[in-house]
């Protein structure tokens, strides 16, 4: 079965957004665990979340996806951005223990001119910090289209970082189709080639979820503009490829494309049969 949904608004808690999400024919979704531009999070009602797992249990809801903040810059070069980060990602991992054994996304972040190494040091160094043996969430590194100074466009950078977490078994990747298009990987005439490349250089065991986005931009342009599923340079039969790869199945597959809920209910309607031709 096709494990899809979309990012969803977390406002009104977590059993709306899982009745939200079956109303649009989705079976797990994302939310941020705090605004998204900045560092307040709402707190949780343990109410509320003890009537979503009863629902997602009945409905066999696929592992969520939470997202970190996008101002979160655990590599930046100024002390104040990574404290920041450090303690929303560290408060974030308590909170994600409400709802155990999901994922949880992040963008590794912009160096701002040091240099990918010291980038990587930096994000290995933070991570480090939050990540318990106790804890149940995975932490997923995103794929990055490599903008900017962007850690994280390539598949190097992402095993650089795996390999200076000490606690391996809790970190894992996030693959975004816009992003690793846009950082110049042809998903879309040599996908087997792509995936091959990811497995020897990350390992696909450590690739847990995906972010399921067509991309306004030609490959290889850097620059991360997300497109709904058909009307981007990666298409509608690409999309498809990937969530049908036979190496890709079982994980759950998020739209993060510029829709409402109708929209988001038809491109999984459109994926779905997709999936089944």
């Amino acid at each position: 079965m096709l494990q899809i949904g979309c990012h969803l608004s977390s406002v009104k808690g977590f059993e709306h957004m899982g009745e939200e999400a079956l109303s649009i024919g989705a079976n797990t979704f994302q939310f941020f665990t705090r605004n998204p531009r900045g560092g307040k999070a709402k707190d949780i009602d343990p109410e509320d979340v003890k009537r979503f797992l009863e629902l997602a249990d009945e409905h066999h809801f696929a592992k969520l996806v939470a997202h970190a903040p996008y101002t979160l810059n655990p590599c930046s070069a100024t002390e104040k951005v990574r404290d920041f980060a450090l303690f929303a990602m560290e408060d974030d991992m308590k909170r994600m223990e409400y709802v155990p054994g999901n994922y949880y996304n992040f963008h590794p972040g912009s160096h701002v001119g040091q240099g990918v190494e010291k980038g990587i040091e930096l994000i290995c160094e933070l991570l480090n910090k939050i990540i318990r043996p106790e804890q149940s969430t995975i932490i997923l590194l995103e794929t990055m289209s490599g903008k900017g100074s962007e850690v994280g466009g390539r598949f190097e950078e992402l095993r650089a970082i795996i390999d200076g977490v000490e606690q391996k078994d809790k970190i894992g990747v996030c693959m975004d189709t816009c992003h690793v298009s846009d950082a110049g990987y042809d998903i879309v005439s040599d996908l087997d080639g792509v995936l091959e490349e990811f497995d020897n250089i990350v390992g696909l065991e450590r690739l847990h979820a995906l972010h399921i986005n067509d991309s306004l931009n030609p490959p290889g342009s850097h620059k991360d503009r997300h497109a709904k599923i058909g009307e981007g340079t990666i298409g509608l039969e690409a999309i498809a490829n990937v969530i049908r790869h036979p190496k890709l199945q079982g994980l759950p597959c998020i739209l993060e494309t510029p829709n409402e809920l109708p929209g988001y209910a038809r491109e999984i309607e459109t994926l779905r049969a997709e999936y089944e031709k």
